[in-house]
């Protein structure tokens, strides 16, 4: 096992993508897992992943499209808690890459209260999810800071546009989670079956 390896949750925009450049120079090897929501978002995130990923160099990138579980969250949970059991169910999916790359960590652009759903409770929260430790190069930034390195580093044009990552999310999402009631969200879904469906569209890119 690789104690530099890190599968890094790219969604192509700023956040992951400097958490990922960071990271690099400290010497990790990135491996990017990108989570697609195609039938909702289109491919755009998808281009821009694989533009991100040539840039740096790192020679794989995986992908999956994840619309399918997102709609399951909408569908059969209470929406307040659609981010947290989303970064949860990310966290299982790059668990899963990290056991086929024999990796030792995980990686997301999160930083604490930059949205309203990343609060320190909702992180401890959505961590318990993982079988990884997870890494957080950016969690005491603000979004200046990471606009301001992407500019330096010359990914800016790369990431810009619409966030859609809460396309399907709530006006008022949950803050302070409790994790026996996201478990019970959870257990509202056939977990098996989502996961199953998600890890049917794995393609890997760039080889």
């Amino acid at each position: 096992m690789s104690t530099r390896k890190v599968i890094l949750l790219l969604s192509g925009g700023f956040d992951s993508t400097i958490a990922g450049y960071l990271l690099q120079k400290q010497d990790y090897e990135i491996i990017p897992l990108h989570l697609s929501n195609i039938d909702f978002a289109g491919g755009e995130s998808i281009d821009k992943s694989k533009q991100i990923a040539e840039k740096f160099g790192w020679k794989k990138l995986y992908i999956m499209d994840i619309a399918d579980a997102l709609q399951s969250f909408v569908d059969n949970c209470r929406h307040s808690y659609y981010f947290v059991l989303m970064k949860r169910y990310m966290l299982q999916l790059a668990g899963t890459i990290a056991d086929t790359e024999e990796a030792s960590f995980i990686a997301t652009g999160e930083s604490l209260g930059q949205v309203s759903s990343q609060t320190l409770t909702n992180i401890q929260v959505i961590e318990q999810a993982a079988r990884y430790r997870v890494l957080k190069p950016l969690i005491t930034f603000d979004k200046d800071e990471i606009v301001t390195l992407s500019r330096k580093i010359e990914t800016f044009d790369i990431s810009a546009g619409p966030e859609v990552c809460d396309l399907l999310g709530p006006k008022h999402p949950i803050i302070n989670a409790i994790i026996e009631n996201t478990l019970k969200e959870e257990e509202k879904l056939d977990y098996d079956e989502i996961l199953n469906t998600t890890l049917n569209t794995l393609e890997i890119s760039l080889q």
